[in-house]
């Protein structure tokens, strides 16, 4: 299940203390990118490894441990990516 990979790539790659990834593709059935077999995500990560990185630099780090699954198994990708200390 893609969900189920989604947090192991992310948990290897970047320790988050809070993870949660809910798997949005029912919402978008039916529309163009639905049809090319990728799937609508959402990821709220809390992690260390975020401290001192910009937005754009966390995104990277998520897309980067994600690799080949956002070729085809991701469509689109929501993300709320935070510090342990912004995550209150």
């Amino acid at each position: 299940m893609t969900v189920d990979l989604i947090k192991s790539l992310l948990t290897v790659s970047l320790t988050p203390e809070q993870l949660e990834v809910a798997d949005n593709s029912q919402a978008h059935a039916g529309h163009a990118g639905a049809r090319s077999g990728g799937g609508h995500y959402h990821v709220r990560i809390v992690s260390s490894a975020f401290e001192g990185k910009s937005l754009v630099q966390r995104h990277q780090l998520i897309y980067k441990a994600l690799g080949d699954l956002m070729k085809h198994e991701i469509h689109a990708l929501g993300i709320d990516a935070f510090t342990p200390t912004e995550s209150h």
